[in-house]
């Protein structure tokens, strides 16, 4: 049987039984439905946004939340499916979608609820001294219990080689073992959520206002793109219509942070390939674009700027500046392209195909590089216009990663200036009430690394009860192990750098 209404939760009214072709439709399903429901959204060039265990407020009852998203028009579907307590399951979609396997995954670990039929019903988060039957996201789990001895690796044999999961530096911990075949990369195996810090749970009873510390730091250096996907989804959960000059000045925020971390991963990469005098280049690039950063916001990583209904900063940056500082970054590229190592490195190392970004449903410059042209900035666009960008990357290799980050970094440029040029007017209008009733809200946003999302419910009161974060690491993890196959061991630090995937924004 099929509602459209979900306890506590307040749907977007959408044609009955047909969601596709709205802007936003929930709809609450039987377990049963679902297979089928999923099938037809998938079918229709829908895509899985996230897979989520929610627990209504008072433990009242479980349900398995499906986002699914398709752009031209944006669209969004919710599909609600509420499971029994004592026997929580759903069917699952692993053979429909490889991301929605390992958010079924992450789901189970997290609630408690199992996906019957999954093709690999092994742990994702949770290793394997963290005590059986405590799922850590239900509000009967208390606190935690004593946890068993701490893992043990299996021993390493001839043919592997292990790769943390204490690594140089200040990264956190991740552990990767190895099959080589003498110097070449046979297989991949990986380990993440070392350190899974219950963010999303953290969330839960603050206001919106009070959530913005917390979305702030689930990347440090994606705070714009984190907290705006919150944001929007807060907006979206309260009915508020955002005045198109705060958007604007948002999405300049977020070109900003994609330009910082585009001259730090492009100057790396030089340096991982040996060329120590381009990457000291363009960690220098990345000190000017920190400095405009704080001169903007007040801070490096332009943390405090962005709100519920609003944006606060200093002043705009300078087109004129950013633009010589895009000419240092073309004339950068151009050296790297005359080295003979870095081209002989970068090509043809760590290829992910176009078929393979697709199975994993990559996201970001790593997909984009592939030759996918998925981005939200078009898809699920917030300002009211947002110029065309042309993708030509479809190598896939370390090269095309590179080459990916050195248009954008000089097409963020570009969309500054013609975001300055609208001009800027403040908004004499109230800020507008909440509306009293418990509702949901999700946030799309195109950070650096890919596409974020966020997905909030709210109470009555106008308090946080629920918040899903999707970080594009999480995606892109399933595609790592992919690319590093056929590489050579010396080049994995090469190859892990193209990708730069977050552990922090993957290991909530």
């Amino acid at each position: 049987m099929t509602s459209d209404t979900t306890p506590g939760i307040t749907p977007t009214p959408g044609p009955p039984g047909e969601p596709a072709g709205t802007n936003r439709t929930a709809l609450t399903i039987s377990p049963d439905d679902l297979p089928a429901r999923a099938k037809s959204l998938l079918d229709k060039g829908y895509r899985v946004a996230l897979i989520a265990g929610h627990e209504d407020v008072g433990g009242i009852g479980l349900r398995a939340v499906y986002l699914f998203t398709a752009a031209d028009p944006d669209r969004r579907v919710e599909l609600h499916v509420p499971v029994p307590r004592d026997t929580p399951a759903v069917p699952s979609l692993a053979g429909m979608s490889s991301l929605a396997a390992r958010f079924e995954r992450e789901m189970h670990d997290l609630f408690g609820i199992v996906t019957l039929g999954h093709p690999v019903p092994h742990r994702l988060v949770r290793h394997g001294h963290w005590p059986r039957g405590w799922y850590p996201m239900l509000a009967a789990a208390g606190e935690p219990p004593e946890f068993a001895a701490a893992e043990v690796p299996a021993p390493v044999d001839e043919s592997e080689v292990s790769l943390g999961p204490v690594h140089a530096g200040v990264t956190e911990p991740s552990r990767y073992r190895l099959t080589v075949d003498g110097e070449r990369v046979t297989a991949v195996g990986g380990r993440l959520w070392y350190v899974h810090k219950g963010i999303e749970r953290l969330f839960q009873g603050r206001t919106p206002a009070d959530g913005i510390e917390l979305a702030e730091r689930i990347s440090g250096d994606t705070a714009v793109g984190h907290t705006l996907a919150y944001c929007l989804a807060v907006e979206d959960a309260e009915g508020h219509e955002v005045d198109p000059d705060v958007q604007r000045i948002r999405s300049i925020l977020l070109e900003l942070e994609r330009l910082y971390n585009h001259a730090a991963d492009m100057g790396g990469l030089c340096g991982d390939a040996g060329h120590g005098v381009l990457d000291a280049h363009a960690q220098g690039i990345r000190e000017e674009l920190l400095r405009i950063n704080d001169e903007v916001t007040g801070h490096r990583l332009l943390r405090g700027a962005i709100h519920p209904g609003g944006v606060a900063i200093r002043r705009l940056p300078h087109p004129d500046r950013l633009a010589e500082l895009a000419t240092e970054v073309a004339s950068l590229v151009a050296l790297a392209l005359e080295s003979s190592v870095i081209v002989d490195r970068f090509t043809g190392t760590a290829v992910l195909t176009v078929e393979q970004a697709a199975a994993c449903e990559a996201l970001g410059y790593v997909a984009r590089a592939s030759g996918l042209t998925v981005d939200a900035r078009h898809d699920h666009p917030f300002l009211p216009a947002d110029p065309p960008r042309a993708y030509d990357r479809t190598e896939g290799d370390v090269m095309a990663r590179f080459l990916a980050r050195a248009a954008e970094f000089a097409d963020s440029v570009r969309l500054i200036a013609a975001l300055r040029e609208e001009g800027f007017a403040a908004s004499a209008e109230p800020p507008q009430a909440r509306r009293a009733e418990a509702s949901t809200g999700v946030g799309i946003v195109e950070g650096w690394r890919g596409t974020i999302t966020h997905r909030v419910e709210l109470s009555e009161e106008g308090v946080l009860t629920r918040v899903k974060v999707v970080d594009p690491s999480f995606v892109n993890w399933a595609a790592l192990p992919l690319a590093l196959t056929g590489i050579d061991v010396a080049d994995f630090p090469l190859a892990n750098r193209s990708f730069n995937l977050s552990l922090a924004g993957n290991d909530l």
